[in-house]
């Protein structure tokens, strides 16, 4: 994504990677031991523009957390939100992005959408899979696979 906004005209574009894990409001459901990942964010946020980008937009509730695990590091000037996937009709809170790569609106509450990337699973694919459940242990059922 810095590659294609440098050939927008955007100059020296920093990144950093965020965890929220201990910024969630459902902490106490995760378990004893959530993973935390490490945070890495090696770059100036006071008085700069920022563009935070997540996979799956859906509650809110993600966003919320990576905002306020944000602010923690400075006070940026703007923060705009980029999704790759907006998973409408779930939110919890008045959250919604700038910037959508696709938009899904008739994905079944008791479904899960993920995205894969080339980089990490050697596919780019968006799948909408059936979540695991009492009925339904291994998260196996109906599948759609959606690609950008």
């Amino acid at each position: 994504m810095a590659e294609a906004l440098a050939a927008r005209g955007f100059g020296q574009i920093g990144r950093g990677v965020l965890d929220i894990t201990l910024y969630r409001d459902d902490l106490s459901e995760i378990g004893p031991k959530p993973l935390v990942r490490p945070t890495e964010i090696n770059l100036q946020l006071d008085g700069q523009p920022m563009l935070l980008v997540d996979d799956v937009l859906f509650t809110g509730r993600s966003i919320r957390a990576a905002l306020d695990a944000m602010v923690d590091f400075g006070r940026p000037s703007v923060i705009r939100l980029a999704v790759l996937v907006d998973r409408r009709g779930g939110r919890e809170l008045p959250i919604q992005a700038d910037y959508v790569g696709l938009e899904l609106a008739d994905v079944a509450a008791d479904h899960r959408v993920n995205v894969h990337l080339t980089e990490n699973d050697g596919v780019d694919e968006v799948r909408v899979e059936a979540a695991a459940s009492v009925s339904n242990p291994g998260g196996k059922g109906e599948q759609r696979v959606v690609q950008p």
